[in-house]
């Protein structure tokens, strides 16, 4: 199975594995790694699975919908590298994603 590498605020990293298909926020829900709190269930609607996609990854992301630029656009401490993760859905081309969390969502 592919890998997902969390990194919190911290600095600590976590290494999950899931299916093909899976979002990163189901796959780190499933995993309890902190950090993400998915309170909408992944529909695009509270911004609390926000990421910070390591540079190298985001060419091989599907390019951001209207509603995700929406809501990241009221997260606290938004990046060029700014994601939801319940909008990534895992790939075998994204096997070892790295993905850094912000501290807001501890």
């Amino acid at each position: 199975m592919p890998k997902v590498v969390f990194i919190d605020h911290q600095g600590a990293d976590f290494h999950v594995e899931t299916p093909v298909g899976k979002s990163l926020m189901q796959a780190a829900l499933d995993n309890g790694v902190a950090g993400i709190l998915g309170d909408c269930g992944g529909s695009c609607s509270c911004a609390t699975c926000h990421g910070y996609v390591d540079e190298r990854w985001l060419s091989k992301l599907s390019p951001q919908s209207e509603t995700e630029v929406f809501m990241l656009e009221g997260v606290p401490q938004p990046r060029e590298t700014s994601r939801l993760c319940c909008q990534i859905r895992m790939t075998p081309e994204l096997d070892g994603i790295v993905v850094t969390l912000p501290e807001e969502q501890v």
